[in-house]
């Protein structure tokens, strides 16, 4: 299977505060991986390595056999879209937002989108669905809504690697559903390769093809969701007692939290 993404012992983040362990770990192509962990395990500081917002203290990360250190911002929008957990939306509309993801592709002195340009805006539109909001501003859209328009112009970068920060955190299960069976289709379809820092423990066992848990600014597991979804491992990184059993009709691992109370009476 070609690696097509690869991290190698490295280490990034806050000298002095928290730092990154060496981490490791090597992605397929058209893999959809989750990221996973409690708060202040390192999750969003590998995912601000990953993106270049912080810069690596030791180690190299390639993408399609290319140090992305090598790569200058062009390349690195070119080749790497990242959607965030609050959309900026500011006053535009969903198309104008949406085209942004080309500015990557511009020339120079090129002030003005191109026909295909707006050609490769309406296909991903269309794609996830926001194409019939395309004339409504950003602001008098939905969470659910924006957070699409925001997949939308991540994939009209055309990029290798997608990189997605909770995309669910603030949704309703309707619009956390409709994003992920989104995200696992385009996956599939367009052989996007996918890194998503997630919360939600059964909702990354239900859709991620492969899972990494993060404790302590180190990997703690990696591996297939029915690996890393185990009571065991769960307890000791979250300090939590759960339950887990199988989904009867996907076979994805479920996990069921204990109350103190119930706790206490057994």
């Amino acid at each position: 299977m070609e690696q097509f993404f690869q991290i190698t012992n490295f280490s990034c983040g806050y000298p002095g505060k928290f730092l990154l362990k060496e981490v490791s770990f090597n992605v397929a192509k058209g893999d959809f991986v989750g990221i996973i962990g409690p708060n202040g395990s390192g999750k969003t500081t590998l995912f601000r390595g990953i993106s270049g917002e912080l810069p690596p203290l030791k180690g190299k990360m390639e993408l399609k056999g290319l140090d992305t250190r090598k790569m200058n911002l062009k390349q690195r929008a070119q080749n790497i879209a990242i959607v965030t957990q609050n959309i900026e939306i500011g006053s535009m509309t969903v198309e104008e937002y949406v085209l942004m993801g080309r500015i990557p592709y511009h020339k120079q002195f090129q002030f003005f989108e191109t026909k295909e340009d707006f050609a490769i805006a309406e296909k991903y539109m269309k794609l996830t669905g926001v194409d019939k909001l395309k004339g409504k501003y950003m602001n008098a859209l939905s969470g659910g809504e924006q957070q699409l328009a925001g997949i939308a112009r991540a994939l009209t970068q055309e990029p290798d690697l997608l990189l997605l920060d909770e995309p669910t955190s603030h949704l309703d299960i309707t619009h956390q559903v409709q994003t992920l069976n989104l995200i696992r289709r385009l996956s599939r379809e367009l052989g996007l390769t996918v890194l998503m820092i997630i919360h939600d423990l059964n909702l990354a066992g239900e859709y991620c093809d492969s899972l990494i848990m993060m404790q302590e600014g180190h990997i703690r597991k990696k591996g297939l969701p029915v690996e890393v979804l185990n009571y065991a491992d769960i307890e000791a990184v979250y300090e939590t007692v759960v339950v887990v059993r199988t989904n009867p009709i996907s076979n994805k691992p479920v996990v069921f939290l204990v109350s103190e109370e119930v706790i206490e009476k057994s």
